[in-house]
């Protein structure tokens, strides 16, 4: 996680972000459900993590960039937010991801203190707090009150390379029986899901990136994807665990094209849903 030095070890912290953090919230809603003050908040953190430095290293920690995000927990980030866990930790992508997680967590909390905290310790709990990481969260909402009546550019409008289409969107055709459930997890706080071998969402874009974002979980089952009419991969949801919103395919050309991409649900004995939270499209 987020390690400077002169604050908690960075074996202990790294070692509670990868067991704690990686999967304690899934994101919450998208640009338009962002919760009051995010882009403050980010700004917030960034300051006093590396002074706004996309370069900062710490090397005892490992931990990199804006936010001091450590190598295992970026990683698992990047394969969520970004799609791949070899994505470069490039500014803008650092921006994607912390947003994504900052998301995640102020859904689960419901305050920006509390989301200073678990962003140092990997911790959700709600007292008991150390010193070090009492003096870190009000260095951070000093920060952040500091930026109050401030203009600041929303994080998505300079940072995000994705066009964004919800389950909802007329260029997504659905075959076959598809529901919708309602989570505050889920963008818009909605996804489609089916569960009938068979059942197909096709989607038509023209872009260089798609990207489907879904639910994993113990209920949930495999889906064939083909891009273009040719079979591309099977696509396995079940996970042990329930996360909202995962990065659970995408494929990537080197120039925009037209494409179309075909969700296929394989009805898993058992475990049978299959879930589109939204899809995202790169130019």
């Amino acid at each position: 996680m987020l390690v400077p030095s002169g604050r908690l070890k960075a074996v202990l912290v790294a070692t509670l972000a990868t067991i704690i953090l990686v999967g304690i919230m899934a994101p919450a809603g998208t640009l338009a459900k962002d919760p009051p003050g995010l882009s403050r908040f980010m700004a917030a953190i960034g300051t006093v993590e590396s002074h706004g430095d996309y370069q900062a290293r710490n090397r005892s920690s490992g931990a990199y960039g804006k936010y001091q995000i450590m190598p295992a927990s970026w990683r698992a980030w990047a394969t969520r937010y970004l799609g791949s866990p070899d994505a470069k930790p490039t500014p803008a992508n650092q921006e994607i991801v912390a947003a994504s997680r900052f998301r995640a967590l102020y859904a689960g909390l419901g305050s920006w203190r509390r989301v200073a905290y678990s962003w140092l310790t990997g911790s959700s709990r709600n007292d008991g707090w150390s010193s070090i990481a009492s003096r870190y969260v009000t260095r951070v909402m000093t920060a952040y009150r500091d930026r109050v009546g401030t203009k600041v550019t929303p994080v998505a409008a300079t940072t995000s390379p994705v066009r964004r289409y919800s389950e909802k969107s007329s260029s997504i055709a659905y075959r076959g029986t598809w529901k919708s459930a309602s989570y505050r997890g889920y963008a818009g706080h909605a996804a489609t899901y089916a569960t009938a071998a068979g059942a197909t969402a096709t989607f038509t874009f023209t872009g260089s990136k798609v990207i489907w974002y879904g639910p994993v979980g113990p209920t949930r089952g495999k889906a064939k994807v083909l891009i273009d009419g040719a079979y591309v991969t099977t696509i396995d949801l079940h996970a042990s665990s329930f996360t909202a919103r995962t990065a659970v395919f995408s494929k990537s050309w080197s120039t925009a094209a037209s494409h179309t991409l075909v969700i296929e649900v394989a009805g898993t004995a058992g475990h049978p849903y299959v879930a589109i939270d939204e899809l995202a499209v790169g130019n």
